[in-house]
């Protein structure tokens, strides 16, 4: 199954240690707990059995969202409230005002006849309510009472004295989230866009919607990508350039880039995506792929592609994907340019556990990097963004029985959460143009890479989740790896670090806590667009710009507000900077290193995995 590559002179030992007759690392045990497995067995407690299977069922029906985590904000909120009557007097307040301005509203648009101001704006990036239409009596009536109603809820759910932040920031959620189904911008009834559109139409964009959400359903049903997905197969449209699997183990394919220049520097660049969705989001089209970029820039190129795991990879976990994934692809990659330092690059969760690996080595004593470079990558957890409504005991343990039954977290479960909290956009948008305007979504390559996403093991999944979002213990200094404890402090390459202005995933103010941790030089980037087409930023690409600025290891702390407010922008792609920030940190060109043993043409195969 593996291509076992010599260990180098100066890899430490971390990097093949324990490797199994194949080259493969072992599977790390799994503890008693992480070890059940949704089946009854000599050694199986039933009552955890019984309990399990029974969340395993309702999760599937709530979409991984815990009732008891929803029930506990609820309550705890509606008891602060239930005693804070000067709270309640000052909602009734509210409420009142909100009243009197949309009544004098209405009796001002009777008395002109005509457009009048409206009484409230949507916020900046509500888009709902923008066109014309919406400006004309009754619509604006509809739209404006929509909006009040939702701002008095958003403060009737936030300022309560005594409720925890966690579930303040629930229950302003959940509000918005039920407010969201009942806009008026989704009804034809109430949207005078949608009625203008039906009118001109004679109804057939309702025939059309009602035709693609048949086919929509259909597809779901059968596990089937979205339509239009088939025109972007990897090794075609996209993740087409020219390479080579150097190596496999269980995990991962090791995929080696052509030369497309004569000379290359000396130090290769070894690229840890995100193990969530497959690996490509960096080799899109050829027009924006950071991998042709990077070697057209003269650059040896490295991917790790990983496998899409099944029931059976159930008990791998985080240290499995520190051995086989990031240290066997850089003992790989030093078989292959021997006596060279690696520029290491890391997107989303692939930055965390590059950095896990990094801060591995650095206590241990080694030292293969020249530099390292994160895109939208946290190594601090305490502020995820919205993400954080989701992590806590009670969802966790529920997100953990759903797994437990079936060994992995399914892509269709993972993209619940992402869906929900841009709901408007993501959701009721796609509902309101496609199966009510008709509007046939145009399919493009982020769109459907965005399609294929991959499993994620059990075990894995639920340490990940508690040691980083739960807990925090990589910057705490309690993560486990190689049976003792790791400090990101142990870093000590320079640090080029990017984060994006509207990343729902990674929000770049926790990306920039890295200055909090890394003893280090850090370059940082703050560049416009959200987690994915903010890093997937070609030379080129219209309305693009970023601000940059380098803090030396004894640089004085400056806060992320601040960091911003000073910091110049530039129009343009950030990849230009940072491939100069390669450069200067990069030898004299040389010939490139020979290609390592073919096992497979780029794109591999695990990228194909269903």
């Amino acid at each position: 199954m593996g291509h076992a590559m010599p260990k180098p002179a100066n890899t430490p030992d971390d990097l093949n240690d324990g490797a199994g007759p194949d080259g493969n690392a072992p599977l790390s045990p799994p503890s008693p707990k992480q070890a059940a497995v949704g089946r009854l067995g000599p050694d199986t407690d039933v009552s955890e059995f019984f309990d399990r299977a029974l969340k395993s069922r309702m999760a599937r029906v709530t979409m991984g969202l815990s009732p008891a985590a929803l029930a506990g904000a609820y309550l705890d909120w509606l008891a602060h409230l239930a005693t804070s009557p000067g709270k309640q007097i000052k909602l009734s307040e509210k409420a009142f005002q909100k009243w009197l301005r949309l009544a004098h509203h209405t009796a001002t648009c009777a008395a002109a006849g005509a457009e009048v101001a409206p009484c409230i704006e949507p916020l900046p990036q509500d888009r709902r309510f923008r066109g014309e239409a919406w400006r004309k009596w009754p619509y604006s009536l509809f739209y404006q009472s929509f909006l009040l109603n939702q701002q008095w809820w958003c403060d009737a759910t936030t300022g309560v004295r005594g409720v925890t932040k966690q579930h303040e920031n629930v229950m302003e959620f959940a509000a918005r989230q039920i407010l969201d189904m009942v806009s008026p911008s989704n009804f034809l009834a109430t949207n005078p866009e949608l009625q203008a559109k039906t009118r001109d139409e004679g109804g057939q964009n309702l025939v059309r919607g009602f035709r693609m959400w048949l086919d929509d359903l259909r597809r779901w049903q059968g596990g089937e990508p979205p339509a239009g997905v088939e025109a972007f197969r990897p090794g075609d449209a996209v993740a087409a350039t020219p390479g080579k699997v150097v190596f496999r183990n269980h995990l991962i394919e090791l995929i080696q880039y052509a030369p497309t220049t004569e000379k290359v520097r000396p130090e290769p660049i070894l690229i840890a995506p995100a193990w969530i969705m497959k690996y490509y989001i960096l080799d899109l089209s050829p027009e924006n792929s950071m991998v042709k970029f990077l070697v057209d820039q003269g650059y040896t190129v490295f991917m790790i592609s990983w496998r899409n795991p099944d029931a059976e990879d159930r008990d791998l976990g985080m240290e499995d994907y520190r051995k086989m994934g990031v240290m066997d692809a850089i003992g790989a990659v030093q078989s292959i340019a021997p006596d060279q330092k690696i520029h290491g690059v890391g997107y989303c969760l692939g930055g965390t556990l590059l950095s896990i690996a990094a801060a591995t080595i650095g206590r241990d004593g080694g030292d293969p990097f020249a530099s390292l470079s994160y895109f939208a990558s946290q190594i601090d957890f305490t502020e995820p963004g919205e993400l954080q409504l989701f992590i806590n005991e009670s969802q966790l343990a529920f997100l953990e029985d759903m797994m437990w039954d079936q060994g992995y977290l399914d892509t269709t479960q993972m993209s619940g959460a992402f869906q929900m909290i841009r709901s408007a956009d993501l959701i009721w948008s796609r509902i309101l143009h496609s199966y009510l305007m008709g509007d046939e979504p145009a399919m493009f390559d982020l769109l459907a890479w965005n399609a294929d996403g991959t499993r994620m093991p059990f075990r894995m999944h639920s340490e990940y989740l508690r040691s980083l979002y739960l807990n925090n213990d990589l910057t705490e200094g309690r993560f486990i790896a190689g049976g003792r404890p790791i400090s990101v402090t142990d870093i000590r390459a320079p640090v080029f670090s990017v984060g994006t202005v509207k990343d729902h995933v990674a929000p770049w103010r926790s990306v920039y806590k890295m200055h909090l941790y890394l003893d280090t030089e850090l370059t940082f980037v703050l560049t416009s667009g959200g987690h994915n087409a903010g890093i997937v930023s070609e030379p080129g690409h219209k309305r693009r710009s970023y601000q940059i600025a380098t803090a030396r290891h004894d640089d004085r702390y400056i806060d992320p507000e601040t960091w911003a407010a000073q910091t110049p922008k530039k129009e343009g792609s950030w990849w230009l900077e940072w491939v100069s920030w390669l450069g200067e940190r990069s030898g004299e060109p040389v010939a490139p290193p020979a290609m390592g043993p073919a096992l497979a043409d780029a794109p591999g195969t695990y990228v194909f995995q269903k």
